[in-house]
């Protein structure tokens, strides 16, 4: 028996969004976070590009967050085996931009930002009463 036939309308749909990831050189999936944006009903529209778009602000900040884990591990001085949330909970906190941007989020098994003993000073003055 043969097979039948594919049409070309729906095999060209996935070559155009494989080549646009193509020319940008991203590596998170184009197709799916466009077609997750349009089932998530987040706006009425959404354009072709805001896969694209969306990928490649998801690809960077994934690339930041990585870099910075590893730098907080060479910090202290542990073998940089490994990245672990500790890790990462560090280097959100530590940076501005990344610690604006999640300050709200708990980062499961990361623990507590450690304080130092000069902020801890300035705050315990802070807060004994004025007789």
């Amino acid at each position: 028996m043969a097979t039948p036939k594919k049409s070309p309308a729906a095999s060209k749909k996935s070559r155009v969004v494989s080549k646009k990831r193509g020319n940008y050189g991203l590596k998170f999936p184009v197709g799916r976070i466009g077609s997750l944006l349009r089932k998530g009903a987040y706006a009425p529209r959404v354009s072709a590009s805001s896969g694209i778009y969306m990928a490649a602000v998801l690809e960077y900040l994934t690339a930041e967050l990585l870099e910075l884990s590893t730098k907080a591990l060479v910090a202290e001085k542990k073998s940089a085996k490994r990245i672990t949330p500790r890790a990462v909970l560090l280097a959100v906190r530590n940076d501005s931009d990344l610690g604006a941007l999640l300050k709200d989020v708990t980062v499961s098994r990361g623990g507590v930002v450690p304080t130092t003993k000069a902020s801890s000073k300035s705050k315990a003055g802070k807060s004994t009463p004025s007789a």
